[in-house]
């Protein structure tokens, strides 16, 4: 038996109602947002559910859109896997940007203690309830967060290197 969209949808909608909302298929990819205040239920809803079967937390990102309203201004992105019909979901939860945190998965799926720590070192986005939030690929006195857009990408005043070795030339820009 085939797990259509249509079905996730139903079901999610029927449990949740307008928590779940702005349902896509992004190529082989069935997306959805949902409120960040209901991310543990509904993840460990799509966990247990004997049909929709997701048993398997993929990845966990931040995403940073500063030209957002303040209360979308970052959003915490999880895939998760069902193997049985090799069917793959991803969810967005968007979350405050003068104080971005949302719960922690790390008592449902236990692997997503390194992917929410990086999350954290990278974007400062606070998991609540994580058992050991801190910095995994930066430096422990690092005081940013480095992938925030706020940032730029490149140091302009740098003089040990040559655009040119880099393809950027005058007429590329």
């Amino acid at each position: 038996m085939s797990l259509e969209t249509t079905a996730i949808q139903d079901k999610l909608v029927e449990t949740f109602g307008e928590n779940v909302f702005h349902f896509n298929q992004e190529k082989d990819v069935f997306s959805f947002e949902v409120t960040a205040d209901k991310i543990t239920a509904i993840v460990l809803f799509l966990k247990n559910d004997s049909e929709l079967r997701f048993h398997f937390l993929t990845d966990i990102c931040g995403v940073h859109y500063p030209d957002n309203p303040l209360d979308r201004e970052f959003a915490v992105v999880y895939h998760m896997h069902n193997w049985y019909e090799n069917k793959r979901i991803k969810i967005k939860a968007f979350i405050n940007g003068s104080r971005p945190e949302i719960k922690t998965l790390t008592t449902i799926f236990p692997g997503a203690n390194w992917m929410e720590r990086e999350t954290w070192d990278f974007y400062g986005i606070n998991f609540i309830g994580h058992p050991n939030l801190k910095r995994i690929l930066n430096m422990d006195e690092m005081v940013s967060h480095p992938m925030r857009k706020e940032f730029p990408m490149e140091d302009g005043g740098r003089t040990d290197k040559d655009d040119r070795f880099f393809g950027r030339t005058q007429s590329n820009r």
